[in-house]
């Protein structure tokens, strides 16, 4: 296609997405790429065939492309942990998550062990096992935190940092085969939309994990509502 023709199709898109929206007098450019990449023509894929036969319970309202997303994002970090386990077959580290702590206080000075595990969307208790691991096997240190005595810092070692860019060459493998057959483009389109995800996640998980799931929802609906 011609670049001519290509910016007329655009121009005709805009308009088209300004019609769908309502002729509003202002837009962000994120909504109009979201409206261009629905409308991209793409082959819409389906997900593989997990369920069974047995399905007439399952209506539209629990089976969409929302629900969709929820699955192939749990798959996607099962797939994930399966290679990175490869990687640690010979690695002093035994888990994903010992590796995730250590490549998080490889960018620290040092943390208190609670910013820490808060930085790993991880329960206190879960956490703290993995921090003893890692102080056991020498790849942590601990120290006083000098501005609140009832905290304790963690910093890397020289053996865990050794130990980490030990594994990172076999690690950047993972990341190339995690991304797998998608294109540059794609690649880009995915972490911005992962990247909006966490950070919309992020906050309901330090500010509101305490509620219930049916306040966490309600909130959002009022959130969404003001809008």
């Amino acid at each position: 296609m011609k670049k001519s023709e290509i910016l007329t199709t655009l121009i005709n898109q805009f308009f088209s997405f300004d019609a769908e929206k309502g002729n509003h007098e202002e837009y962000s450019i994120d909504e109009f790429i979201g409206y261009l990449n629905a409308k991209s023509g793409l082959k819409e894929l389906e997900i593989r065939k997990i369920s069974g036969e047995k399905k007439e319970w399952f209506n539209d309202e629990y089976r969409n492309t929302a629900s969709d997303i929820s699955i192939l994002i749990v798959l996607m970090n099962r797939y994930a942990k399966w290679y990175i386990k490869k990687v640690l077959r010979d690695s002093l580290l035994q888990t994903p998550d010992e590796f995730s702590f250590l490549i998080t206080l490889m960018t620290y000075d040092s943390l208190n062990k609670s910013e820490l595990i808060a930085k790993q969307v991880m329960e206190k208790t879960s956490g703290s096992e993995i921090i003893n691991r890692l102080i056991k096997k020498g790849m942590i240190a601990e120290t006083s935190d000098q501005n609140d005595k009832r905290s304790i810092r963690v910093a890397i070692t020289k053996s865990g940092r050794d130990e980490i860019l030990k594994i990172l060459p076999l690690m950047s493998k993972v990341t190339k085969i995690v991304v797998g057959n998608l294109s540059d483009e794609e690649i880009n389109t995915l972490s911005y939309l992962l990247k909006k995800l966490d950070y919309f996640h992020n906050e309901i998980y330090l500010n509101k994990r305490d509620q219930s799931l049916s306040d966490i929802f309600s909130g959002l609906q009022i959130d969404k509502n003001d809008q």
